[in-house]
């Protein structure tokens, strides 16, 4: 499943459909430091859903905005060109106004229609969720329905990431989605609204075991897991549900491993040839048992927190191996005010384990069936009072 609207915007997919965030998701700028882009660029990048092996310098990108800017040209989008030729294929570049999204999706907001999108068995794209008091909610959509068309387009062999990409756009626009439920379709016109992400839920399990499902790690999401976490009966098991999760803010995912971990490393990641290391802060709770469920959808910052409760020996990680991007990149703002997200470095697990183009293998690997799966695991660990 992905999350509301938030999805990476790999080249090839027109300008403004896609915002990268949690995530980015993915998401994540200014990740360590949890601020918007500077030109200090000795701070810790950030860390987002973009599996590149090429990099591109960022002068060579500088240069080329500020020279096209100059001839009256667009400088955004001779940035882009460099970025494309450059091989650094989730590199992006975006103008003021896409930022501007890029900055409300960090913060925990959205301009969409309030749904989650994954790829059923059947291959097909469904509503994976929809959100409280949401236009999408309003109109009657249900989790389940076909997702058939956006626009008159159809989805069914675009990637997840690229439908909800579609579903965003500017406040107060009109998108017509094509949708089927028990063999019955129709069309609804829904009106884009400025929406709050509900990246954090909690669900209670049998035997006071506590489901913690995060979407992606936007402003606040670490300290709403710590919450749950605090709130949940003592000595009560706990299912951290990262499926789908395309990641976000690294200084969110870092504060929610910490909430199980009691110092210690978390990843380390190369800036330009240096080695930097994150670390979790202290006094977490290291008693209660607790499983991971992860996904293919499980992507960047939701893959270091994945790999740390799994390397450091925390959890127990249950479900298929995830997707595998790791890379860091660093933000700049180019001469127009438009900014470019680089790729400078990758990230590793605890154990030393690269994850861009591998992605993580769980524990135990359950293709069908995972939550069943991962709930029967809990049980076995004591997870229930």
């Amino acid at each position: 499943m992905s999350g509301p609207e938030f999805s990476p915007r790999p080249h090839g997919i027109r300008r403004g459909a896609a915002l990268t965030l949690v995530f980015g998701f993915v998401l994540a700028t200014a990740a360590a430091t949890n601020c918007l882009p500077q030109d200090d660029h000795s701070a810790p990048g950030s860390l987002s859903a973009r599996a590149a092996a090429a990099t591109v310098d960022r002068e060579d990108v500088a240069r080329a905005a500020a020279q096209a800017a100059a001839e009256g040209k667009s400088g955004t989008e001779a940035a882009e060109e460099v970025v494309s030729r450059s091989g650094d294929r989730w590199g992006a570049v975006y103008d003021k106004q896409e930022y501007e999204e890029f900055r409300k999706a960090l913060d925990g907001e959205y301009t969409g229609v309030g749904l989650g999108a994954r790829r059923a068995a059947d291959g097909r794209v469904e509503v994976a969720r929809v959100q409280r008091d949401s236009p999408a909610e309003r109109a009657g959509i249900r989790a389940g329905d076909r997702l058939l068309s956006i626009d008159g387009g159809d989805v069914a062999r675009r990637p997840v990431t690229e439908v909800v990409a579609l579903l965003r756009g500017g406040s107060g626009t009109d998108v017509v989605l094509e949708l089927e439920r028990d063999g019955r379709r129709w069309s609804e016109t829904l009106t884009r609204a400025l929406l709050t992400t509900e990246t954090v839920t909690v669900e209670r399990l049998a035997d006071d075991a506590v489901a913690i499902r995060v979407s992606s790690f936007t402003k606040g999401s670490g300290m709403q897991v710590r919450k749950a976490l605090s709130d949940a009966p003592a000595d009560a098991g706990v299912l951290l549900d990262l499926r789908g999760n395309a990641g976000g803010l690294v200084s969110e995912a870092v504060i929610t491993a910490s909430a199980f971990l009691d110092g210690g490393l978390v990843a380390t990641y190369d800036e330009r040839g240096r080695q930097r290391v994150l670390l979790a802060e202290q006094g977490g709770d290291t008693e209660r048992p607790v499983v991971t469920l992860v996904d293919a959808g499980t992507m960047s910052a939701a893959e270091l927190v994945a790999g740390a409760l799994k390397d450091r020996g925390r959890a127990v990680t249950v479900g298929t191996r995830t997707f595998g991007k790791g890379s860091v990149q660093m933000p700049s703002r180019l001469p127009d005010g438009s900014v470019a997200e680089l790729t400078v470095g990758h990230y590793r697990t605890p154990s030393g384990d690269a994850v861009d183009g591998k992605g993580i293998t769980p524990d135990l690997v359950a293709p069908e069936g995972a939550e069943k799966r991962a709930q029967t695991v809990l049980s076995g660990l004591g997870g229930g009072s």
